[in-house]
């Protein structure tokens, strides 16, 4: 039996993750998964695309998926506006447009496009599904570690779901944090774990897109170079 490609890997993890923990603060998690069975579609379509072999990636580690990205579409930075015009990949029973996924796409074209770029790394986040809090009357897009007692509460999931990752063919010398205070975050998991060599801090997309705007191209320049300089065995 031949051994399952990247994609396959990728696939069949997103397809068995379940989260039943009680939460804080009014904290609640959402599963594309299984919430919507056209996510798993594209999802499928996606990486069977785009990873369809056994290469050792780069990972690029975000925080937790957005309700508006990978919380629709299953593939993290990637609103179902990206996932049809730049990857190709149609999503029928839903329509969303994401801040961090429009850097995201920025970036990549920046770097070669997505076949070359998703050829060299896989993204993805030590908390896979996205989390939301109540909060004046409706439900917010929020980080695994916006509250100490949530950070604690998610870290034994975030430590086996980073294991995972790392498990499908990941370079783990060097790592990239997509937001500072994330990388902040993933040293206090790295520091018992020893997953990672080195996390090198790269501004997130949201916080360039949203407030840096106007120094876009610079952000792009620092991602594709720093992306693309680093040394690998």
């Amino acid at each position: 039996m031949k051994n399952n490609s990247f994609g396959e890997k990728v696939i069949n993890f997103n397809k068995s993750l379940k989260f039943n923990l009680d939460l804080p603060f009014q904290y609640k998690v959402l599963n594309p998964f299984t919430d919507n069975p056209e996510t798993i579609q594209v999802m499928k379509q996606f990486y069977n695309r785009f990873y369809a072999d056994n290469k050792k990636r780069k990972f690029l580690i975000g925080i937790n998926p957005s309700r508006h990205g990978a919380g629709i579409t299953g593939v993290p930075f990637t609103d179902t506006k990206r996932l049809e015009k730049v990857c190709g990949i149609q999503m029928l029973s839903a329509y969303s447009h994401e801040v961090s996924s429009v850097f995201v796409y920025d970036f990549i074209a920046a770097y070669g496009g997505p076949f070359r770029f998703y050829n060299d790394f896989y993204i993805n986040s030590p908390f896979p599904l996205a989390i939301v809090q109540y909060k004046n009357g409706k439900w917010v897009n929020a980080n695994y570690y916006d509250n100490n007692i949530l950070f604690e509460k998610l870290k034994p999931y975030m430590i086996a779901s980073l294991k995972q990752h790392i498990s499908f063919g990941l370079h783990t010398e060097i790592v990239y944090s997509l937001g500072k205070k994330n990388a902040a975050y993933l040293q206090k998991l790295n520091q018992s774990e020893k997953l990672f060599g080195k996390i090198i801090a790269l501004e997130h997309p949201r916080y360039i897109q949203q407030y840096k705007s106007k120094e876009k191209q610079l952000y792009i320049d620092k991602y594709v170079q720093i992306l693309a300089d680093a040394q690998f065995i």
